[in-house]
């Protein structure tokens, strides 16, 4: 069968060369197809027309690639990749295992794409094998998700629609500077316009997202990670105020960033400034574990967790004396 060197063949020769050669020059993808380089610019144009993103690149380095979003070659993956890529998304705490579920659909495919032997142990490592879920993980909405990342990128302003965990909701109009995922679960990182103040808001809390026409610049040497970190504790609906009697270098070990931040008052003695939007949170899984003499010098809502928490124990005491 002759060789098809219609315009069209030879732009799909073209893409075939881009894709094994990420960087080919002018010069390197001329000599590949057998044509002139104004020749091998025309295919290249061709692609671009066909919406396919072929980017170029100047300098010495530089050449033809794909852009984001061009259609890949078939992946291959070996038997321990495969079984290693539906651990990874069992350990996740994913539902894998649903075909109903975004993840555990995507997962299908993939082990359906593989070759029979490898695709086998992946499949059956996927039906027999069970993940215990974590409780501290919260798995956001991928809509959601997806949109707010789309509008980091895009850095456009975006209204959110809350639910804190005490279950009250409300509106905010930010500026989306980063998602950000730490142990588990997913926040978004931004700057709240109506508070005029940084926040950080966990995405599977985030039932609404509208995105706007104005767009935002984030500060230029943003550490999303770090800035979060920082933030965690900062500008929920009740404040919190506690003393320990011990050091700072020794309570810091204890205090997580969402709890707020520590600073020492001397004399032995350290105070952690911050807010919660749970306090019984805060009592029961982070105060009551803190192996140290602390009073609460503010937060009403705080004094009433820790009061509600000694009641439940204290009656628990009475009712084992009595038995």
């Amino acid at each position: 069968m002759p060789l098809d060197d219609s315009p069209t063949a030879r732009a799909l020769r073209t893409l075939d060369v881009l894709r094994a050669r990420p960087g080919v020059t002018a010069t390197e993808l001329a000599q590949r197809l057998g044509v002139t380089e104004r020749a091998a610019r025309r295919y290249v144009a061709i692609l671009r027309e066909a919406d396919i993103p072929v980017e170029s690149v100047r300098g010495p380095y530089g050449g033809y690639r794909l852009g984001r979003g061009a259609t890949l070659a078939p992946v291959s993956f070996t038997g321990t990749e495969a079984l290693s890529l539906v651990m990874a998304v069992l350990d996740g705490g994913s539902a894998g295992h649903d075909d109903g579920d975004v993840v555990g659909s995507a997962l299908g495919k993939v082990i359906r794409a593989l070759p029979e032997s490898v695709g086998r142990q992946a499949a059956v490592l996927r039906a027999y094998a069970a993940a215990a879920p974590d409780r501290h993980t919260a798995r956001p909405d991928p809509a959601t998700t997806s949109t707010l990342v789309e509008a980091v990128a895009a850095r456009r302003r975006v209204v959110v629609g809350y639910r804190s965990g005490s279950g009250k909701e409300w509106e905010a109009e930010v500026d989306p500077w980063a998602v950000v995922v730490r142990h588990g679960r997913w926040y978004l990182l931004c700057h709240s316009h109506p508070a005029d103040a940084i926040r950080t808001y966990r995405v599977d809390r985030i039932g609404t997202v509208r995105v706007t026409d104005d767009s935002f610049n984030p500060p230029a040497d943003l550490d999303p990670v770090a800035c979060l970190e920082e933030n965690l504790g900062a500008g929920w609906e009740f404040a919190t105020r506690v003393v320990f009697d011990a050091a700072s270098e020794e309570v810091a070990h204890w205090v997580a960033p969402p709890m707020g931040r520590l600073s020492p008052l001397g004399e032995g003695r350290c105070v952690l400034v911050g807010t919660t939007s749970n306090p019984t949170m805060y009592v029961q899984e982070w105060l009551a574990g803190m192996p140290f003499a602390f009073h609460i010098e503010e937060g009403p809502e705080l004094r009433w967790a820790t009061e509600q928490l000694l009641a439940r124990l204290g009656e628990a005491l009475v009712s084992g004396g009595e038995r």
